[in-house]
């Protein structure tokens, strides 16, 4: 029965419920007192009225047993059966009705109650774009924490740089800032010109064992003899201070570009154990340890031409690659597209003769450059795919990517294994326009952590580097 359908009977008949037996029509209206109560907006209006109709039929059932304690010498008026049986239904029906109604109202209360949590909010991410406060979560695992880590970060974190080594061989200072190793360089200058740099070892979190294997190869230095000197200046560090016995160099790191620092360290099996190895090569067939390695971003600064982006509608060409044919995804690559009308595949680096700046234009008209691996894993044609607004196509097994932890590449990238080159093209044209547009637009929010700077900036290739070493600095326990 309805509210409505009493009410309308109310009306036919003036007397009411006046004409039914009395327990009737006392039914009647405590149902309409309940279907009010439904509606009554007010949670303790509501609650307090149903805890009256529930508990209706236990007063009237305790009410014998009341009236034999207020009249105790009347007591032959009633069996001593009945009351203790009907007190039981009674008890039974209360606990019955009283779950059904807490469980209603926390179901209405559950889908009226406004959503309060913070995750329910789209995050932003204030200060990594200076001209507008966008909504960038898109390209990160978790912008929230990426912001909150990387505040603290700002404010704690504390490296310090041993000072042993004369910085006109190998040590101390970078060999240059350009070129396709200048990562390294930038990262040796940045750290000095940063507020994380301490000159107290007992406040620092980390310490940086500034030795540059760049320097060693541009002074002809043998990889035989890289591995010596590499051994003998950890070895005096070793000796001399107290700090890497603490962890056996768990809380200590070193930068390295160029391939051939991979091959230097890993002479000294000790440091490559224990020790941070952040590498342009995070290969892991070459016993690069993801979760205590960092991917360092090999980056060919500085850039013959200025950033691209917003220009989805100027790139017409599918897919550009030129390169020399240095591995065997690269053999593969050239020999099974380069002669295709769709995409710009070439069987070796452009020419110079052919006209200015040929190579760096090529970027800015097509929509996928293809990046597959070299001598090692990584390429610099990822950081200029990035640069130039052309969305980067990792063809590279056992890559780790730089800030892979941090970004998610599957946001502004495309990432296919390197068996799927035969498949190339199709791969591409199925991503549809719209798809395409995503990408672009997130790779210019990327952009920024790409970029190398003197003075470092907030957010640069070098913020991104400290903020992965502050990630790992978590885990080494003194």
């Amino acid at each position: 029965m309805s509210l409505n359908f009493l009410v309308m009977h109310k009306e036919r008949n003036p007397n009411g419920f006046s004409n039914l037996p009395y327990r009737n029509r006392r039914r009647n209206w405590n149902l309409i007192r309940f279907l009010h109560l439904l509606h009554c907006r007010r949670p303790h209006i509501r609650v307090a009225g149903f805890l009256h109709i529930f508990t209706l039929p236990l007063r009237l059932s305790l009410s014998p047993v009341m009236s034999a304690i207020k009249h105790p010498f009347q007591l032959t008026s009633f069996s001593s059966s009945s009351p203790l049986c009907s007190l039981r239904a009674s008890l039974l029906t209360l606990a019955v009705l009283t779950l059904l109604s807490f469980t209603y109202l926390s179901f209405t209360s559950l889908h009226s109650s406004p959503p309060s949590s913070a995750s329910q909010l789209p995050v932003k991410l204030g200060g990594l774009n200076d001209a507008a406060d966008e909504d960038i979560s898109d390209v990160y695992h978790s912008a929230q924490v990426f912001r909150l880590n990387y505040a603290e970060m700002e404010s704690k974190f504390k490296v310090y740089i041993y000072p042993d080594g004369d910085p006109n061989t190998f040590y101390q200072t970078p060999r240059k800032l350009t070129g396709k190793y200048a990562s390294e360089g930038y990262f040796f200058q940045n750290i000095r010109e940063s507020h994380f740099r301490t000159e107290d070892p007992d406040q620092a979190h980390l310490f940086f064992i500034p030795i540059s294997c760049h320097k060693m190869r541009g002074k002809g230095t043998s990889y035989e003899n890289m591995t010596i000197i590499v051994q003998n200046y950890v070895e005096g560090l070793i000796s001399k201070y107290p700090y890497w016995n603490r962890t056996l160099g768990a809380d200590h790191f070193l930068v390295t570009c160029h391939d051939v620092g991979v091959r230097a360290f890993e002479g000294f099996p000790f440091l490559i154990k224990n020790a941070i190895r952040v590498v342009c090569s995070p290969s892991y067939d070459v016993g690069f340890i993801p979760h205590k390695d960092v991917a360092l971003p090999q980056v060919l600064q500085p850039f013959a031409l200025p950033a691209g982006g917003n220009d989805t509608e100027n790139r017409t060409t599918l897919g550009f690659w030129a390169g020399h044919r240095n591995s065997k995804i690269r053999v593969i690559l050239a020999r099974v597209w380069e002669n295709d009308t769709e995409l710009d595949i070439s069987n070796n680096r452009i020419s110079r003769a052919t006209g200015h700046l040929v190579y760096q234009k090529r970027f800015y008209k097509t929509k996928f450059c293809i990046c597959p691996g070299g001598s090692q894993v990584n390429s610099a044609r990822i950081a200029d795919s990035i640069h130039y607004g052309c969305v980067p196509v990792i063809l590279s097994d056992y890559y780790d990517l730089p800030f892979n932890d941090i970004l998610d590449w599957r946001e502004f990238s495309v990432i296919i294994k390197e068996r799927d080159v035969y498949q190339l093209k199709q791969i591409l044209k199925d991503i549809s326009d719209m798809e395409f547009i995503k990408l672009h637009k997130n790779l210019m929010q990327v952009q920024k952590h790409f970029q190398w700077n003197s003075p470092p900036i907030k957010y640069d290739a070098f913020h991104m580097v400290m903020y992965d070493l502050w990630l790992r600095h978590h885990v080494i326990k003194y």
